[in-house]
């Protein structure tokens, strides 16, 4: 096994990065949106900006305690009984550009507004967390009715709760204004990278 230290580039911005190769095959993926939901889109724009040496990120894992086992076969364990060990925070976090970024994902079938109840206060004060020490957060909202998607800067949703003690809802107009479309593409079906690139380049 070798490892090597290729130079990986994403919109023409150049990223040194590593690859790992096992004899002389290398990891490729296939991708492409089949009526996929949002955190599966996700999930597989990860796989594809990892392959391709662009970012590392994954989804968090959900922290949970065990109480209860059962094993129905010799070889498998079925857990019958567990509880949250505590609040969960955002969904996914990572590496990019040599920065921390941290994000959450939410959909909503409302085409007028994004109802801030989608959120718990805790999440809202990770975000501020994060920006305070200089990592970039973010929400990736999805109007499922309108098939449309935008990376909403965690500065503004933070804003927008204190704003509105965290009732109500951001209009659609906010949303859009405020954030980072999106754009359609085919590999992967949801490129979030593009549109955390042109917010980067807002904050400079």
């Amino acid at each position: 096994m070798t490892i090597n230290y290729p130079v990986g580039t994403h919109h023409g911005k150049t990223l040194k990065n590593n690859t790992l190769r096992t004899g002389k095959t290398t990891k490729k993926v296939l991708f492409g949106k089949r009526g996929m939901g949002l955190e599966d889109e996700i999930n597989l724009a990860n796989d594809y900006y990892l392959a391709n040496r662009l970012a590392v990120v994954h989804k968090k894992p959900t922290p949970i305690t065990i109480v209860k086992v059962d094993y129905p076969a010799r070889s498998a364990a079925k857990i019958t009984e567990a509880y949250f060990k505590q609040a969960s925070t955002t969904d996914y976090n990572g590496v990019y550009q040599g920065k921390y970024i941290d994000f959450d994902a939410k959909e909503t079938k409302n085409k007028t507004s994004f109802p801030l109840k989608n959120f718990h206060e805790h999440q809202i004060s990770h975000l501020a967390s994060i920006l305070s020490q200089g990592g970039i957060g973010f929400v990736i909202i999805k109007f499922t009715s309108l098939n449309e998607n935008y990376v909403y800067p965690a500065s503004e949703l933070t804003q927008q709760w204190q704003h509105l003690n965290g009732k109500q809802s951001i209009s659609y107009q906010e949303i859009v204004d405020k954030s980072f479309v999106v754009p359609e593409s085919l590999n992967p079906s949801l490129d979030y990278l593009t549109a955390v690139d042109k917010m980067l380049e807002a904050l400079h």
